[in-house]
C-alpha cells in the first residue's frame, strides 16, 4: 500500500498503517523519516537524558538497564517504533577471552516477523557480543535496533577476576529524538546534519539552527553577539562579536574592527629622571620607573592624537636641548621611531613645563600598539632632568 492512513478505515488499521502516521512524533531527517533516540528528560530536569542508562555493578560482569522510552526508525514503509521499557532489565556479559580484549554493543532491537522472518515480533535489549583482537574494533549494528552503549570487555575479565571496570569500559553512544519542531539536546559528538533550515539543537550548552548547510550557533543569528572565539569569518556585514580582549567587534565585510572608538589611554611618572644619552633611550637614570608605556588599541580610522610632555631643564646649559618623543611598537616591532621632528623639547636651566600633540595614522585598526616615552640630550656633556612626565592616546577621525 503506498498511501496510508490511520484511524480512518471502518475495518480498522494495521501495525504499518499506525507507526508510519507518527507525524510529529519525532525529530524529522527526511520527508518521510525520523530520527530514531532515546527521548531526552531526567527527574527534576538536572540531566540531559537518564532514559536506558547501563549501570554496571562493580566487580561483576552484569549491568541493569533502566527504564526508558525510545523510538527505532526504520525504512519508509516501516515506519517508526516506539518502545518503553518499563523495568530495569539486567544484562550479563560473557567472561573475556583469555589473550584479547574485545568490544561489545548494548542495543535496543526491534524484531518483526512480518519484515526479518525472525519468528519474533517484539522489542528487546540485547548484547551484541564482539570478536576478541590485540585491536577489538565493536561489531556491527543489528538492522532496526539503536546503538545504547559500547562496553570495552578486557582479556580474562570474569565476576572472579574483578569483572567490568564500568566507568572506562562503557562508552554512553545513546542518541536523542524529540518531537518535531523541538530542540534536540544531544552529545558533543553528534555530527548528524538537521532535518530543515530552522531546526534547532543544544549541544556543549550551545544553541544552534540549522541553516540548511551547516549548524550555526544561535549568537551568530541576525542581531545576536557571537561570544569570543566562536566566529572567525562573519555571516554578514554588520554582525557583531566579542574579541578575545573584550572589546565589542564589527564585520565590516572585509574584518573585524572595533564596533566602537576604543578609550582614551594616559600614563604618567611623578619621579623625575634624567639622561645624558644623544640617542632616544627609554631608560632615565635616578628614578624607580623602567621606562613610560601606554598600550592602546587603534580605532577604526587607524588613527589618534597623541598628547605627551613632561618639566624638563638641561642642567648647566642654557645652549643644550631636552628632547621628549614617543616610540610606537607593535608586538615589539617598531612602527613610528622616536624622532626631534615629533618630540617636545626644552632648553634652560630652570625646569619648564613643555608638551604637544599630533596626529598619528595609519594604524592597524583594532591592532594593539605600545607608546613609549623617549629622551635625549642634545649634549654628552649635558644632564636632561625630565619630571611630571605624562603621555595620553586619544582616538582620532
Amino acid at each position: 500500500m503506498s498511501v496510508r492512513t490511520a484511524w480512518l478505515s471502518p475495518t480498522g488499521q494495521s501495525r504499518e498503517d499506525t507507526r508510519t502516521n507518527q507525524i510529529g512524533s519525532l525529530t524529522p531527517v527526511t520527508d518521510s523519516k525520523g530520527r530514531s533516540g532515546v527521548l531526552p528528560g531526567s527527574s527534576g530536569g538536572v540531566y540531559r537524558v537518564t532514559g536506558l542508562w547501563l549501570g554496571g555493578t562493580t566487580g561483576t560482569m552484569s549491568a541493569t538497564v533502566s527504564v526508558g522510552r525510545a523510538v527505532i526508525q526504520s525504512s519508509i514503509d516501516r515506519g517508526a517504533y516506539p518502545v518503553a521499557v518499563t523495568e530495569p532489565l539486567t544484562l550479563t556479559f560473557a567472561d573475556g577471552d583469555a589473550q584479547y580484549g574485545r568490544i561489545d554493543l548494548v542495543v535496543l532491537r526491534i524484531y518483526d516477523d512480518t519484515y526479518d522472518g525472525s519468528g519474533r515480533s517484539e522489542a528487546a535489549v540485547e548484547i551484541v557480543k564482539g570478536t576478541p583482537a590485540a585491536t577489538p574494533v565493536a561489531p556491527t549494528l543489528p538492522d532496526t535496533s539503536l546503538l545504547l552503549f559500547t562496553v570495552a570487555v578486557p582479556a580474562n575479565a570474569s565476576t572472579g577476576s574483578g569483572g567490568i571496570a564500568w566507568d572506562t569500559a562503557r562508552v554512553d553512544l545513546r542518541p536523542t529524538t524529540v518531537p518535531m519542531g523541538g530542540i534536540l539536546p544531544t552529545r558533543s559528538d553528534d555530527t548528524a546534519s538537521g532535518g530543515y533550515p530552522g531546526h534547532y539543537r543544544d549541544i556543549n550548552n550551545t544553541l544552534q539552527r540549522w541553516d540548511g548547510a551547516a549548524w550555526v550557533g544561535y549568537p551568530k543569528g541576525i542581531g545576536g553577539i557571537a561570544p569570543a572565539g566562536a566566529v572567525t569569518t562573519a555571516s554578514y556585514t554588520g554582525q557583531y562579536r566579542d574579541s578575545s580582549n573584550g572589546v565589542l567587534q564589527r564585520w565590516n565585510g572585509s574584518v573585524w574592527l572595533p564596533a566602537v572608538a576604543p578609550p582614551s589611554g594616559f600614563a604618567s611618572s611623578l619621579d623625575a629622571g634624567y639622561t645624558t644619552s644623544t640617542t632616544y633611550t627609554a631608560a632615565l637614570t635616578d628614578t624607580a620607573v623602567t621606562a613610560l608605556t601606554l598600550t592602546f588599541v587603534a580605532p577604526a580610522t587607524g588613527a589618534v592624537l597623541l598628547h605627551f610632555g613632561a618639566r624638563m631643564l638641561t642642567q648647566s646649559s642654557t645652549t643644550a636641548l631636552a628632547y621628549m618623543a614617543p616610540q610606537i611598537t607593535q608586538n615589539g616591532t617598531v612602527t613610528f621611531a622616536a624622532n626631534d621632528e615629533n618630540s617636545a623639547s626644552h632648553g634652560g636651566t630652570v625646569y619648564s613645563s613643555v608638551a604637544t600633540m599630533w596626529r598619528l595614522y595609519g594604524l592597524t585598526a583594532g591592532a594593539t600598539y605600545t607608546m613609549t616615552a623617549m629622551h635625549r640630550s642634545s649634549d654628552a656633556a649635558v644632564t636632561c632632568w625630565f619630571d611630571n612626565l605624562f603621555m595620553r592616546v586619544d582616538p582620532a577621525n
